[in-house]
């Protein structure tokens, strides 16, 4: 406890500045934790452990106990009070001291008088064990049945009421019964942090509160966390006169001639903690002259507080206060359990539809379809207006949603707001106000994610209803201009009911409708991993299927090479020794038959060596494209086929990572199909790079996309998805010289085994573009 307490402590002095002077511009950074001031109505000690050596006094010392806080500083406390407290705190050193407050004890005063005190004893989020003194109150001793008997009817009617009104209306009138403050009131927080009156018991002459709202500027941030570390506030009287700490200084174990300066004291959980000014006028100019806060809390967060307010100095006993505290304890519990009544019968139908969605989704395969099968239940599910559901690119629209652009940036904006996989707005646009949203189709928004990475949601959309916000006074801070003429913001003066018409919200989401959304993605997301556990036996089977039919290839291909050349063989054979005999047609079948076996030589050596790319291992290396295309120009212009065609290199081409022998087999290919499938009287191929066409792959640096383009004859838009098919020609055997009609099969193979894609443009009878990517050697060497 003492480790969290100091965590959020250091959490709050690096947000907060001490050296600041603070008014209503600034109040959420004022260092309330640290005031070094107290309420005067008790003393405050800090003490040195182990020996309690007192550190620190108030400086209202003398007017407590009738000794100057010099006389106390740098003594043990054991010289004050009697043996069997310091014995009490002394075992609580290393634990909690709750179990010991209020702790009955007598303090030997300046006069030699013993005066009795009720101590509270905790320890300092920053580590000091702290004993605040209160004046003891001549009251009827509390044992526990007594504390029991004074609750236990209190216990049973909250168990009793049935929603969060009947609750609400039942505390603040026994806390009022118990206290007797003037007005107590039940302040629930909203997500922004207004805080709004929803339960009220006061004396009659009172105007009422209920129903009014409060900024969330009343309460600033620090104030809201103490109130979190702390069940209980009482200020008796906010016209005290604050009393200061006194320290005795220390010095550090350095050679400073000087005493270092005490840090001061973290009084997060000191009930003598001394109030913001800025708190003080506040209450001030609202009447209230004494106050008690407890502490309503869901899940460690501030829900809403009970407050009460009296108009004369008022100071409610420990004793009392522990039991106000246990009520608000109890109250906490008891909080879910009433919400949870409320709207008992629409919560039931939500249900319902709920159930409806996910006996539909079971037995899906496409979480998609089974949605839009009844757009009615998907809408009333939320009680939303619109939706759209999101699959990657794909977008099914259901009702009144926002612009396809106002969609997109909300699907862009929307991963970082996410928590749990869930985010609810009812004010889009001033959450997100970079975002045109229409706050007639849009002002409220519940988006459930099924994958951020696969772009896959479901979006709900509320209108905007205009809302009537009754004030408890105009919510503006009051300007006051200074003597020397500048200007700071203080506290409000008027509390008079002031009404606001609030544009841009819907009806807030309920609680049963955010659950209602996180309980249908939990069953969408079992048909997508369903889908993925599918997927991956399909795959399973395709890699298996691929490798038994590329060693069916090898095998194949290897085993008929063997008679296929002995037919070629005899054939030759044949017409060498009988040609003459033979002459004519029978010469002719001859010819013919040497013909169609060295043809299906040709597919055969094809085959082969397609169905080895897929088995050989990568000699994966950083290729020079420039250097590597050198050689290919020179190896063209050897060759008096292509005599004349030109090949066109674009300068400073990247430097690729692949297997050397197979990237030049691609450009080889296509420079050659380039030259081989063109009828120009000047044939030309050029070979560059596109650095404005994104590439793909993992990070846009991984890829650089490859251009080959030549002037040929084109391909018709109805061949262009199968030209890489195996053994697919376009033209007839004999045409264009010939081929097996595997080489754009044998490129695209070797494409892919670099994790590379290839796709091709082509204008019939202009020239034909085939882009490729192919990995490049990023500034990290990656290992083949």
């Amino acid at each position: 406890m003492t480790e969290r307490l100091d965590t959020h402590a250091q959490a709050l002095d690096e947000f907060l500045d001490s050296s600041e002077v603070f008014d209503l511009n600034n109040c959420d950074r004022e260092p309330i934790h640290r005031p070094g001031l107290i309420q005067p109505y008790g003393l405050l000690l800090a003490l040195d452990e182990p020996d309690l050596h007192i550190r620190q006094v108030s400086r209202n010392a003398n007017e407590i106990v009738a000794i100057a806080p010099h006389d106390l500083l740098d003594r043990p406390l054991a010289e004050f009070i009697d043996t069997d407290s310091i014995t009490a705190i002394q075992g609580c050193l290393d634990r909690s001291f709750e179990h010991i407050n209020p702790l009955p004890l007598t303090f030997t005063g300046g006069q030699g008088d013993r005066q009795p005190f009720n101590g509270i004893v905790h320890r300092a989020p920053s580590g000091e064990v702290v004993l605040e003194l209160e004046p003891f109150v001549a009251t009827k001793q509390h044992s526990f049945f007594q504390f029991h008997r004074q609750i236990k009817d209190t216990l049973i009617a909250l168990q009793a009421t049935r929603n969060l009104d009947e609750l609400c209306n039942l505390i603040v009138a026994e806390v009022k019964r118990l206290t007797d403050f003037d007005r107590v009131m039940v302040y629930r927080f909203n997500d922004k942090g207004d805080g709004f009156v929803i339960a009220e018991a006061k004396t009659p002459e009172l105007e009422p509160f209920l129903g009014l709202s409060y900024p969330a500027t009343d309460i600033p941030r620090q104030a809201k966390y103490l109130y979190t570390q702390n069940w209980l506030r009482l200020i008796p009287d906010f016209g005290y006169q604050a009393s200061e700490l006194v320290s005795a200084p220390h010095t550090e174990a350095t050679d400073a001639a000087e005493p270092a300066p005490r840090s001061p004291l973290d009084m997060s959980l000191s009930v003598l903690r001394s109030v913001s000014p800025l708190h003080i006028e506040y209450m001030q100019n609202m009447g209230v002259t004494a106050s008690m806060s407890i502490s309503l809390l869901q899940d460690g967060q501030l829900w809403g507080l009970i407050a009460c307010h009296h108009h004369s100095p008022k100071f409610v006993p420990y004793e009392l206060r522990t039991v106000c505290e246990f009520l608000g304890q109890l109250m906490s519990t008891e909080i879910t359990n009433k919400e949870a009544n409320d709207n008992l019968d629409y919560q039931l139908r939500l249900k319902d539809i709920q159930h409806q969605l996910i006996d539909r989704l079971a037995g899906a395969t496409d979480f998609v379809a089974a949605l839009v099968a009844d757009t009615d239940l998907l809408l009333t599910l939320t009680g939303a207006a619109g939706a759209i559901i999101c699959d990657g690119d794909d977008r099914v629209v259901i009702g009144q949603t926002p612009d396809e652009d106002t969609v997109i940036a909300i699907l862009d904006w929307l991963p970082t707001q996410l928590e749990r996989d869930v985010f609810a707005a009812q004010a889009l646009p001033s959450v997100y106000p970079e975002a045109i949203v229409d706050p007639q189709v849009a002002s409220g928004l519940l988006a459930m994610a099924i994958s951020t990475i696969q772009n896959r949601y479901v979006l709900w959309f509320r209108p905007e209803v205009l809302q009537t916000v009754t004030w408890a006074g105009k919510p503006n801070k009051d300007e006051r201009i200074e003597p020397d003429g500048t200007k700071t913001l203080r506290p409000r003066t008027s509390f008079e009911a002031w009404q606001e018409t609030v544009r841009g919200t819907s009806i807030p989401w309920l609680p049963c409708e955010v659950n209602g959304a996180i309980e249908l993605r939990q069953a969408i997301v079992d048909i997508v991993l369903r889908q993925a556990d599918a997927l991956t036996h399909i795959n399973q089977d395709l890699q298996r299927s691929n490798t038994e039919l590329d060693a069916f290839a090898y095998i194949a291909s290897h085993d008929l090479k063997e008679p296929l050349r002995g037919i070629h063989n005899y054939a030759t054979f044949l017409l060498e020794d009988y040609g003459e005999i033979l002459a004519g047609d029978g010469t002719d079948k001859l010819n013919t038959l040497v013909r169609l076996t060295e043809r299906m030589e040709l597919l055969i050596e094809s085959l082969l060596k397609f169905s080895r790319l897929g088995r050989q291992d990568l000699q994966m290396e950083p290729i020079d494209l420039n250097a590597m295309l050198s050689e290919t120009i020179t190896m063209f212009r050897m060759n008096p086929e292509w005599e004349g065609c030109e090949i066109r290199i674009t300068p400073n081409l990247p430097i690729v990572w692949g297997d050397r022998s197979l990237i030049d087999e691609i450009l080889t290919n296509l420079i050659s199909n380039g030259f081989k499938y063109n009828n120009q009287s000047k044939k030309w191929v050029e070979v560059g790079y596109c650095p404005e066409i994104p590439a793909g792959g993992s990070h846009p640096a991984d890829y650089v996309t490859l251009y080959v383009r030549d002037n040929g004859i084109g391909i018709r838009d109805k061949h262009l998805d199968s030209i890489f098919r195996i053994f697919k020609r376009l033209h007839a055997p004999g045409k264009y010289g010939g081929g097996s009609g595997a080489g754009l099969t044998i490129v695209r193979k070797i494409v892919e085994r670099h994790g590379g894609t290839i796709r091709v443009e082509s204008l019939y009878g202009q020239g034909t573009t085939f882009l490729v990517t192919l990995p490049v050697r990023d500034q990290t060497p990656l290992d083949p």
